[in-house]
């Protein structure tokens, strides 16, 4: 019944974005959650429609019933932070991961305009037959960072569909406001397609989404400038005609639109397939979407930032997508202190050329653009226009909420639907393998990953010690490491509501100091860049390696089934999935490296980027006293991890 239901909803909306059917009042939505047949690897979560209670998590630590039991002091109570484990919060968690926008397609469709250019969400063609790769035909010409595109050309976006699937994995569709909008939830990212099936596999990365080129297609991409290399805005302040009054009782240009639009889609365009930039530093450092293999994977994040609060800082982590990377909004009281912007032109500059014109400021209206937001604001009480609460450290910025802000839809509690997300992400594990695994080789395999050291970082049940390294230390392309370097001008200790606090938060809600001395204050440095750190990154866990090529923070390890097939031009530029086992000899191997180096160093637009493949020089070849035999034995372990004995 359910899969009919989902068919008619498509129906439905499909039926509403052409005018073939009047809306009454009713906004219908949907959004693909595959049930556990059409996933190749299903999380063992002990059973959802458990209810009752499978453990505590209390700021990272596990307790069992038994501790809860024989807690005496009321510790292990939400009144302390405790998060309460069952059944129905993995439930929640999954349906969230799948269903959940927090309202962002108001940011994405009516602000940013993702399916009001050429792409557009009536030449999208659903087969039935589920791909990897989702096609679609441009509406019209256009030309974006210099590349010209003609009307009803296929663009490769590298949205995936399941087979029998009625909409895009993690795009939910929503009727609102006499129109269609499209939201982006978790699974868009976190979670593929299997090439040979067609089923889901959840936790693996997209690792072909072309995220670039769907937002330089965007009308109002200059909304997303705050994650490209437009530092400057001066530089598109062609006159003073332009002037908003600002917070301070001036007056302020802003910039030029489309010359600003021009430069941020020039940008854009450059990220590599797979790689999305989720930091506001005003440098163009896209990093390779991480897999959501998380358990005992902290602290999370390329640079480790999110260590803090419960499940080891993974809903801190959560928590960046919604309160920052799909609301640009969201940073206008921090405007002046993150980019040197008073928050007027800051706000001003987002909307001016908005898709909408319910949301499109013109300076012409007399109105500060803090004024004319206040009018059209979808969630009044919190900055932008997603579902979030202001955390009671705001307008701080903390190692919980490096944001400033905490997700949270109303009808639930606070941290509710971050901390389920959570504990379902911790419970994911990767495809078993389809070939026969030669379990000798994958014996000499473990001997040679001890023998040369790699059991020195990548040690325990996730195969990470749990540190953060510096950009020196681990010698890999340093850009992104730095990247929240100027959040210690707004830093705070972190505090947040008891897990049991309604949304929207009641008067006399009850705070919480979230404890942070467990964690090495050196370590929180590097992850953030603070003081003199020059930044770093954390010790990835190896789980999952099967499913996470390319490799290293900025996917610059990538090589394709044929070893010809170099670094990202020649994978990912070209339509190509890089290979597993060769990108991993390329991690492995000095010599293949280097050239895996020297093909993306031929590409300017990766150098523009930050995307090198360079650095983690620790070498398992000839070189270090290795033979080609015991270098293939690692290649068959390390893909081996996670994935046998199922």
């Amino acid at each position: 019944m359910r899969k009919h239901f989902g068919k008619l909803i498509f129906i439905l909306i499909a039926l509403l974005a052409t005018g073939c059917v009047f809306v009454l009042g009713w906004e219908p939505e949907y959004a693909y959650v595959p049930p556990a047949d059409k996933v190749l690897r299903p999380a063992q979560a002990n059973g959802f429609q458990n209810t009752g209670v499978m453990y505590y998590d209390l700021w990272g630590q596990t307790f069992t019933v038994q501790d809860k039991a024989n807690d005496h002091t009321g510790r292990l109570s939400a009144q302390n932070g405790a998060v309460e484990v069952n059944g129905r919060l993995l439930q929640l968690g999954r349906t969230t991961l799948y269903q959940e926008t927090f309202g962002n397609e108001v940011f994405l469709t009516d602000i940013m305009g993702i399916v009001d250019g050429p792409l557009t969400i009536a030449n999208i063609q659903l087969k039935g037959e589920g791909t990897t790769n989702l096609q679609v035909e441009l509406a019209y010409d256009v030309t974006v960072g210099g590349r010209s595109f003609k009307k009803g050309e296929k663009v490769d976006t590298g949205i995936d569909v399941p087979k029998g699937a009625y909409a895009p994995l993690g795009l939910p569709i929503k009727w609102s406001e006499g129109k269609l909008k499209v939201g982006v939830s978790c699974m868009a990212c976190h979670a593929t397609v299997d090439h040979e099936t067609k089923m889901v596999i959840e936790g693996a990365p997209n690792s072909d989404l072309n995220a670039g080129l769907f937002l330089a297609l965007a009308t109002n991409s200059t909304a997303f400038f705050t994650h490209t290399d437009v530092a400057n805005l001066k530089a598109y302040m062609s006159g003073l005609d332009r002037v908003v009054p600002t917070s301070d009782g001036k007056t302020s240009p802003l910039p030029d639109p489309a010359a600003l639009e021009k430069a941020v889609d020039e940008n854009l365009v450059k990220w590599p397939r797979g790689n999305i930039d989720s930091t506001i530093d005003l440098t163009s450092n896209p990093c390779q979407i991480p897999d959501s293999f998380t358990k005992g994977n902290h602290p999370y994040g390329w640079s480790g930032f999110s260590a803090a609060g419960p499940f080891h800082g993974l809903s801190a982590f959560s928590n960046n997508v919604h309160a920052q990377n799909s609301d640009s909004l969201a940073q206008v009281e921090a405007s002046q202190a993150l980019f040197g912007l008073d928050k007027e032109v800051y706000l001003g500059t987002l909307l001016q050329n908005a898709a909408d014109p319910k949301y499109r400021y013109d300076r012409k209206s007399g109105l500060k653009p803090t004024e004319f937001f206040a009018k059209v604001d979808p969630t009044p009480g919190v900055p932008g226009v997603n579902e979030m609460i202001k955390p009671p450290s705001f307008p701080k910025l903390t190692a919980v909420a490096p944001d400033g802000l905490v997700i949270g839809s109303p009808g639930y509690k606070v941290g509710e639907q971050l901390n389920a997300m959570a504990a379902y992400q911790n419970t994911i594990t990767p495809p078993k393998h389809k070939e026969k695994v030669d379990s000798k080789r994958t014996v000499l395999g473990e001997n040679v990953f001890k023998r040369a050291s790699c059991i020195t970082c990548h040690a325990g049940e996730a195969f990470t010690n749990n540190r953060v390294l510096t950009s020196k230390q681990i010698g890999t392309e340093p850009s992104r490491g730095m990247a929240l370097k100027k959040t210690q001008n707004l830093f705070g200790p972190p505090s947040l509501y008891t897990p049991d606090t309604p949304v929207p938060i009641p008067p006399d809600a009850k705070v919480l100091p979230i404890p942070t001395a467990h964690l090495d204050p050196e370590q929180l440095k590097i992850a953030f860049a603070h003081g003199n750190s020059p930044g770093g990154y954390k010790v990835k866990g190896l789980i999952g390696l099967r499913w996470t090529a390319p490799y290293l923070h900025d996917g610059g390890v990538a090589v394709g089934p044929n070893l010809s097939q170099l670094g990202v031009p020649g994978t990912l530029a070209k339509g190509i999935s890089p290979d597993p086992a060769n990108s991993l000899r390329a991690l492995i191997d000095k010599d293949l490296r280097q050239k895996v180096i020297a093909a993306n160093k031929s590409a300017k637009e990766l150098a523009d980027v930050h995307i090198a493949g360079s650095g983690h020089e620790f070498w398992v070849d000839s070189s270090t006293g290795f033979t080609k035999e015991e270098q293939d034995a690692l290649i068959q372990y390390l893909l081996s991890l996670g994935s046998r004995n199922q």
